[in-house]
């Protein structure tokens, strides 16, 4: 633990963060401000089509990607973060998502442009077929694929399984046990169905959660409503501020306001990452434009919008009930704001669980693709029966090595990633 620690303080310094931010600003300017084309994008996300025998639709892709970035990142995410780093993190979260449209606009753009089709006739693609096909450079694309697998089984499946175990045993007093045999069965059943079938589940299940959530928030920033405009200058004052935030935070500075803030808002859209691209390689679209601005919204919906709203029913609940967050650990102040809606603990349980549900079968697409490029689809199998077990076993074990761990991950892929889409900057087309 103290090892992981001392290596994400030396990869989520200054460097890799300017480097996120450089980067996310710089395509931004390059591909001359994608965000404005946002409601062209959201068109097309919500324009549907038909899964086909190469590929899925557009709408199913971005439905793959928002599953696997829909979870605790939104929720357990942006309340450590706002423990850690204060309410300005919520400000360097939502940057984050702004301008990291552009980066994933670029990502799955490349993406797109350098797919391939596998043994089945399917379009496969993400950053390890941009490495190998458009850097010609194979260690790197390995190396990649072995991260994204690496992260299937942190990020995808065990910090989920975890979240959802101390949830449920908290609100309804189920063994840890009994929550993880039911995940993994549940799970195992939707891989048996191959890809279709993710596709067909995260469609009809990411839209219905996802309001139902805001919905939730929408009724306790109501409620909150007179102290709203102070929480959005209480997050803009601390974004900026070098000294100690205010509130549930202790000891926040400006620069742990924008470690945190930039790497829960990476965890959750993981514009820079590029696993969000691995999805949109596997559309049917006969430009890579398209599917580029598809897949740009997922960040828009999964950071600019969750994150931001649960970040502002964090804070407001800070100012309109001090004393509800008092003594709580750093994960539970998204929990101590719904303690004020009736049932509002089942609610928020049954939502994270959900949440997570949708991340394990979206991330198990993410580790299937990284599998199939490694050892090819000869080790699918494995891998699903691996990640299976992983479930379980998320769901009984101490998370803080697993999100150190995930951390770690995050940064090891952010810079290969990064590196292709600088080396290849002149093939992405706005």
């Amino acid at each position: 633990m103290a090892l992981m620690q001392k290596l994400n303080d030396l990869f989520w310094g200054f460097p890799l963060l300017v480097l996120l931010l450089g980067t996310h600003i710089y395509f931004t300017i390059k591909l001359r401000f994608p965000q404005k084309n946002l409601f062209y994008a959201l068109k097309l996300s919500l324009g549907g089509g038909d899964n086909s025998d190469c590929g899925l639709s557009p709408f199913s892709a971005l439905a793959t990607t928002l599953a696997a970035t829909l979870g605790t990142g939104n929720i357990i995410g942006v309340s450590t973060a706002v423990a850690l780093g204060g309410p300005g993190a919520i400000f360097w979260c939502w940057l984050t998502g702004v301008l990291g449209m552009a980066t994933a606009y670029g990502e799955c753009y490349l993406s797109v442009l350098f797919r391939t089709k596998n043994a089945d006739g399917i379009y496969v693609g993400g950053p390890m077929y941009v490495l190998r096909n458009g850097l010609h450079n194979k260690f790197l694309g390995a190396s990649y694929a072995l991260c994204t697998l690496l992260a299937a089984f942190g990020v995808g499946c065990a910090t989920q399984a975890n979240s959802v175990t101390q949830a449920v045993q908290a609100s309804f007093h189920l063994p840890p046990q009994l929550t993880g045999i039911g995940l993994s069965l549940l799970t195992g059943v939707v891989l048996l169905g191959g890809v279709h079938s993710i596709a067909n589940l995260c469609e009809r299940t990411v839209p219905a959660i996802s309001f139902a959530y805001l919905l939730g928030c929408a009724f306790l920033l109501i409620r909150c409503r007179n102290v709203l405009p102070d929480a959005c200058l209480l997050i803009l004052r601390n974004a900026f501020s070098p000294s100690a935030a205010a509130g549930g935070a202790s000891g926040a500075t400006l620069q742990y306001a924008i470690r945190y803030g930039i790497a829960r808002g990476l965890f959750t859209n993981e514009a820079g990452i590029g696993t969000a691209a691995i999805a949109a390689a596997s559309s049917h679209v006969s430009h890579p434009r398209i599917q580029a601005y598809v897949s740009m919204t997922a960040v828009f919906w999964d950071t600019v919008v969750m994150c931001l709203v649960t970040g502002l029913v964090v804070v407001a609940n800070m100012l309109y009930d001090p004393a509800s967050v008092t003594g709580v650990p750093e994960t539970g102040l998204t929990a101590a704001a719904f303690a004020h809606l009736p049932c509002g603990g089942a609610f928020l349980t049954v939502s994270l669980a959900a949440f997570a549900v949708t991340t394990l079968i979206g991330w198990s697409y993410y580790g299937e693709k990284a599998t199939e490029y490694l050892i090819g689809s000869k080790g699918i199998p494995l891998y699903q029966l691996a990640y299976i077990l992983m479930i379980y076993l998320g769901a009984v074990i101490p998370m803080r090595l697993v999100w150190e761990s995930t951390d770690l991950i995050n940064a090891l892929m952010v810079v290969p990633n990064v590196l292709a889409l600088y080396c290849l900057r002149r093939q992405i087309r706005p």
